[in-house]
C-alpha cells in the first residue's frame, strides 16, 4: 500500500534527444573591483604599505606621505625623516622620502605593512628600492624583516652601493621565522642623507610565480571558481570620483615607478601595482576571458560636488584614441606601437581580447550618450571583432534603466550591463523575468548582482536565480557576482564572495553556489518539464500594523504628534511615547515627544484594518543622515521603511523589507533633510498601495504588486565537449522533495549520476570564518533523487566530470 506520510514525487523530465537551444559559453564569470582592500593589501602581493610615499588627504583626511612609516633611531642613532618633491624619480611619482642620519650608527625608517607584514619561515622575499645619495658617506642600506617589537630579526640583506643618481637596488631576504605581524626596516650604514622611493618587499611565492604578481592563496580561490571571464577594474572605480579620478588604463602599464597613482573612490589609495598588464596576465593564468571596463568619457554621477560631467569636447578625440589603443595593446602585433609595449613587458603573444565594456552604471544623459556614441562608433569601425558592452544605469527599473534599453537598441548594441543587488525574495520573485526578453537582443550581461546576504537563504536564492539565467542563456550572455573580495577591518561593502585577512582566506556559501554553477556549465539548454513542484505557501492577510520611528546612523532627531487610524477617518493621537517599546538606540521619551538616535521606538498594533494612515512631526538635530519610518503592510510578509535623508543625506526613498533586507520601491528623490527644521510626515497604506507625503507633497506612490516567487527550480544543459547532461535543482523550501528523473535518452539511467549537493540552514552565515556548509559529493544510482530542504543539487551523467577536485580546497578556508 502507498505510504500516506511519504511526500509525493516531483517528476523532472529532460528531453535529451532535442537539439535544444544554444546558450552562452561565457555565462558565469567573476567581477573584480578594488574596494574592501581587494588590491593593495589584498590580491596584489606587495607587503609594504605606501611604498612610494604617495598617500595623502585625497585618500583619507588623516593620511600623509609618511603614513605607515616611522623614523627609526636605535642604539644611539639619530636622524630625521621627511618628504620632498624636487627632482623626483618620475613625474608620475613625485614624492620621495628623505632619510638623514646624523650619527655613525645610522638612523633608519620602518614600515608597518597592511596590518602587519606576514612572512613564513624558509620563504624568500624580494626587497628592492630606488635610492639616491644626496650627501654624506652612506654607502649602503641594511634591510631587515623583524618582529613588531623589534626584538627579533627574521632576516636581512644589504642594498647598495649608493651614488648621486636614482638607481634601483635589490636583494633577497629569506625569513628565518613565521610571523604574521612583522615589520620592514631600512637603516643607513653611516651619516648622510639618502632619498628613497618605491620601497618594496614582495614574496617570491606568488600565484604562478609571477614577478609583481598576486597573493597565491587569494588568487587560487578565484581560480577555483573556474570563471569564464574576469571583469575589471570595476565598478564605480572605473569612472571615478570626478574626471581626474577616472581609471585610465594606459597609466597602469609599464614600469611601476611610471604608473600614476591616485586616490580610490572607496576612500583609500591605488598604487596601480595591480594594473592592466597584471589583470590580463591573471585572466590568462586562470583561463578566463578579460572583460575590461573603460569610462564612457564621463565620471560617476555620484561624484561629490560635480555629479556626472563629461570630458571636454576637445579632449574626446584623444580619449577615443586611448580606448582604441587598449585593443591594440591587448591584441596588436609586436611591431605596432602598443603591441610593442605589451611585448616589452614580457608578453609578445596577443591576449585575445573579445569584450570591452564602456561605462558603468552611468545616468543615461545627453552628455553620456554623446560620448558613449563616439567611443562605440570608433571601436566598431576599427575593431568590429570586439563586442562592446553598454550600460543600463544603476538599477533594474526606473528612468535610467528604460533610457538605457532604448539607447542600446538605438545603437544596436550586442550586450548591455545591468546591476541588481537585491533581496533573496526579489531574486525568487523575478526568476522568470528573462523568459520574456527579446531574443533578438541586445543580450544581457548581469555585471553585478547578489542577494545582500551571506547566509543560506541568500545563497540558495542566488542558486535559483542562476538557474533562471542558464535556462535563458540564449539572451543572458554573462553574469558576475559582486563584490569579490573583502579584507577584515577594511570593508566598505557587504556582503562579498571571499573574505580574508593577511593569513587566511574564507569562502562563503555564495562562493560554493558560484563554483557549482561554473564547474557545471553547458553549451545547450535542454527542454525540461517539472510536474508536482513545491509551491509557495499562501500569504496570510494581516489587519494589525506596527509603526517604528527612528533615525539613520549616528543621527539624532526629535519626534512628536503621532496620529494614526483607518484611512479616510479622523486620525487619533497615538499612545504616549512612554507606552512604546524602546528596543534599540538611545532615546528619551517624554509624553508626546521622543528624542534620540537609532532604530527608535516601536508601537505594536498601532492601528487595525486593511487600509490605514499615520503621521508624525520630525526634526533632525544633527548627524550625517535623517529619519527612518518603519511600518507594516496588509499581508504578513509586507514590511516597509521610508528613509528620508539616507545615503549620506543625499536621497529619500521607500523600501520594502524582506527578511531584514531592504528593496527599493520606485525611484529615489535626491533630497536630504535639513537640521533644525520641522517636517510633517504622513504615510498611507491602502491595500497594496503605499503613499508617502512630506509637508503635504506626495513623494512616493507605489503599488506593491509582486510576482509569485519561484521556490523550486530546475535547469538542464548539455556539455557537448564532455558528452554530459547536467541537471541543476534549487529547493528553497523547508521540506525534502523526492525527484523522479526521466530522461528521454539513455544518458544517466544506466550508469547513474555524479551528484553534488549543498545543503544549508537558511540563517547560517559566513564572514571571516569557515562556511557553515560545503558541497557533498557522491553518486546517485537509479532515477530517484532525494532533494534535501534548503539545498542546491547538481547531477551529471558522467562521473568523470564531478566537481570534487575543484571544491575540496575551498570548503573550510585556507590558512597558514
Amino acid at each position: 500500500m502507498p505510504d500516506a506520510n511519504r511526500p509525493a514525487e516531483t517528476v523532472v523530465e529532460v528531453d535529451t534527444r532535442a537539439s535544444g537551444t544554444a546558450i552562452s559559453t561565457d555565462l558565469f564569470g567573476a567581477f573584480f573591483e578594488d574596494l574592501n582592500y581587494a588590491a593593495d593589501g589584498g590580491l596584489y602581493a606587495e607587503l609594504v604599505q605606501n611604498r612610494s610615499f604617495e598617500y595623502g588627504p585625497a585618500d583619507r583626511p588623516e593620511w600623509r606621505s609618511l603614513t605607515s612609516w616611522e623614523l627609526l633611531e636605535r642604539d644611539g642613532a639619530a636622524g630625521s625623516l621627511a618628504v620632498a618633491t624636487d627632482d623626483p624619480l618620475h613625474p608620475a611619482n613625485p614624492h620621495y622620502a628623505v632619510l638623514t642620519s646624523t650619527t655613525v650608527e645610522g638612523a633608519g625608517l620602518r614600515n608597518e605593512g597592511f596590518d602587519g607584514i606576514p612572512v613564513r619561515a624558509g620563504e624568500p622575499y624580494d626587497v628592492s628600492l630606488f635610492a639616491r645619495l644626496a650627501e654624506g658617506t652612506v654607502g649602503r642600506l641594511v634591510a631587515r624583516i623583524e618582529s613588531r617589537d623589534g626584538e627579533r630579526v627574521h632576516g636581512q640583506a644589504e642594498l647598495g652601493p649608493l651614488d648621486g643618481s636614482w638607481r634601483r637596488r635589490a636583494a633577497v631576504i629569506t625569513s628565518e621565522a613565521t610571523d604574521p605581524d612583522a615589520r620592514l626596516t631600512l637603516t643607513a650604514t653611516g651619516p648622510g642623507t639618502v632619498h628613497l622611493d618605491l620601497v618594496s618587499l614582495f614574496p617570491q611565492n606568488t600565484f604562478k610565480g609571477r614577478p609583481n604578481g598576486l597573493r597565491a592563496d587569494l588568487a587560487q580561490a578565484i581560480a577555483d571558481l573556474k570563471p569564464k571571464f574576469l571583469r575589471f577594474p570595476g565598478g564605480c572605480l572605473a569612472h571615478g570620483q570626478g574626471l581626474g579620478n577616472m581609471y585610465r588604463w594606459s597609466e597602469t602599464v609599464g614600469p611601476l615607478h611610471e604608473r600614476r597613482q591616485q586616490f580610490n573612490i572607496w576612500h583609500y589609495h591605488q598604487s596601480m601595482g595591480l594594473g592592466y598588464y597584471e589583470y590580463f596576465q591573471f585572466c590568462e593564468d586562470i583561463g578566463a576571458k578579460p572583460v575590461p571596463i573603460v569610462p564612457a568619457g564621463v565620471c560617476c554621477q555620484n561624484s561629490d560636488v560635480t555629479g556626472q560631467i563629461g570630458l571636454p569636447d576637445e579632449e574626446m578625440d584623444a580619449y577615443v584614441a586611448e580606448v582604441l589603443a587598449l585593443v591594440e595593446w591587448a591584441n596588436g602585433p609586436v611591431d605596432s606601437r602598443w603591441g610593442a609595449l605589451r611585448a616589452a613587458a614580457g608578453h609578445p603573444e596577443p591576449f585575445g581580447l573579445e569584450y570591452l565594456g564602456v561605462g558603468n552604471e552611468d545616468s543615461i544623459t545627453d552628455t553620456f550618450r554623446e560620448r558613449f556614441s563616439r567611443i562605440h562608433d570608433a571601436v566598431r569601425e576599427h575593431h568590429p571583432e570586439i563586442t562592446v558592452i553598454g550600460t543600463l544605469g544603476p538599477a533594474t527599473f526606473g528612468e535610467d534603466w528604460e533610457k538605457g534599453w532604448a539607447f542600446a537598441r538605438e545603437r544596436n548594441l550586442p550586450v548591455v550591463d545591468e546591476h541588481s543587488y537585491k533581496s533573496p525574495r526579489w531574486l525568487l520573485e523575478n526568476s522568470r523575468r528573462f523568459d520574456t526578453m527579446d531574443r533578438e537582443g541586445p543580450h544581457l550581461y548581469i555585471g553585478e548582482y547578489g542577494s545582500w546576504c551571506n547566509d543560506g537563504r541568500g545563497a540558495l536564492a542566488e542558486a535559483l536565480y542562476m538557474i533562471a539565467m542558464e535556462r535563458n542563456g540564449d539572451v543572458v550572455r554573462m553574469a558576475s557576482y559582486a563584490p569579490l573580495l573583502a579584507k577584515r577591518d577594511h570593508t566598505q561593502w557587504l556582503p562579498d564572495l571571499i573574505y580574508f585577512d593577511n593569513t587566511h582566506v574564507w569562502t562563503t556559501l555564495n562562493y560554493h553556489v558560484q563554483q557549482m554553477h561554473s564547474l557545471n556549465s553547458g553549451d545547450t539548454s535542454l527542454p525540461v518539464r517539472v510536474t508536482g513542484a513545491p509551491q509557495v505557501p499562501a500569504v496570510q492577510v494581516s489587519d494589525r500594523h506596527d509603526i517604528r520611528i527612528g533615525t539613520g546612523p549616528d543621527t539624532r532627531a526629535e519626534f512628536t504628534g503621532v496620529l494614526c487610524g483607518p484611512l479616510g477617518e479622523q486620525a487619533a493621537p497615538a499612545p504616549d511615547f512612554r507606552n512604546w517599546e524602546m528596543q534599540d538606540g538611545t532615546w528619551e521619551a517624554n509624553g508626546e515627544t521622543a528624542a534620540g538616535s537609532g532604530a527608535g521606538p516601536l508601537l505594536m498594533d498601532a492601528v487595525r484594518g486593511t487600509s490605514y494612515a499615520f503621521s508624525v512631526r520630525a526634526r533632525k538635530a544633527d548627524g550625517p543622515e535623517g529619519f527612518v519610518l518603519c511600518f507594516t503592510g496588509t499581508t504578513s510578509e509586507r514590511r516597509y521603511q521610508w528613509r528620508l535623508g539616507g545615503w549620506g543625506n543625499r536621497a529619500t526613498w521607500l523600501q520594502r523589507v524582506d527578511d531584514g533586507v531592504g528593496e527599493d520601491l520606485g525611484e529615489r528623490v535626491l533630497e536630504g533633510v535639513e537640521s533644525g527644521r520641522w517636517y510633517d510626515l504622513r504615510v498611507e497604506v491602502d491595500g497594496l498601495r503605499v503613499r508617502c507625503f512630506r509637508d503635504g507633497e506626495l513623494l512616493h506612490d507605489v503599488e506593491d504588486v509582486r510576482p509569485d516567487p519561484e521556490v523550486f527550480a530546475v535547469s538542464a544543459v548539455r556539455d557537448s565537449d564532455a558528452g554530459d547532461v547536467i541537471v541543476k535543482i534549487a529547493n528553497t523550501t523547508s521540506r525534502p522533495v523526492p525527484v523522479r528523473l526521466r530522461m528521454s535518452g539513455a544518458e544517466g539511467v544506466a550508469t547513474g549520476y555524479a551528484r553534488t549537493t549543498l545543503t544549508v540552514a537558511p540563517d547560517a552565515t559566513s564572514r571571516f570564518g569557515p562556511a557553515p556548509a560545503a558541497p557533498v559529493h557522491d553518486r546517485l544510482t537509479g532515477t530517484l533523487c532525494a532533494v534535501p530542504p534548503y539545498s542546491f543539487t547538481v547531477l551529471r551523467t558522467d562521473a568523470r566530470h564531478s566537481m570534487r577536485a575543484g571544491t575540496e580546497t575551498a570548503d573550510q578556508g585556507r590558512a597558514w
